[in-house]
């Protein structure tokens, strides 16, 4: 049973860091890319990052330079550190199998002064 879960929201003043991770089981971690993508209350689901098996990265033009995805596939865990946030940052963060209909059950991310 594949199964992903996000962990590290909260509430955080603009221009302050967060770091989420996202936990998988029942996958070969390793040989997986992975997503992060965030829903703004309203909105639709909107791809923030992703990064490849060999570690190669994207990012959506609105978090690039501030946000860094990562992983570490001894802990079958990736990441996003999110530095510099801003208000319309907000929104609940789901991890992703690239490629897949499998989600996480989100983390909420709430950035407000």
């Amino acid at each position: 049973q594949v199964q992903l879960v996000e962990s590290g929201g909260g509430l955080v003043q603009p221009g302050g860091s967060l770091r989420l991770s996202c936990a998988a089981s029942g996958i070969i971690f390793s040989a997986k890319a992975m997503g992060w993508y965030r829903q703004a209350p309203g909105k639709g689901r909107e791809f923030v990052a992703y990064i490849a098996t060999g570690d190669t990265t994207n990012y959506a033009d609105s978090v690039r330079g501030r946000f860094t995805i990562s992983r570490d596939n001894a802990k079958n865990t990736v990441y996003l550190q999110m530095n510099s946030l801003k208000l319309e940052d907000t929104g609940v963060y789901y991890c992703n199998i690239r490629g897949t209909s499998i989600w996480g059950q989100g983390t909420q991310v709430t950035v407000s002064s």
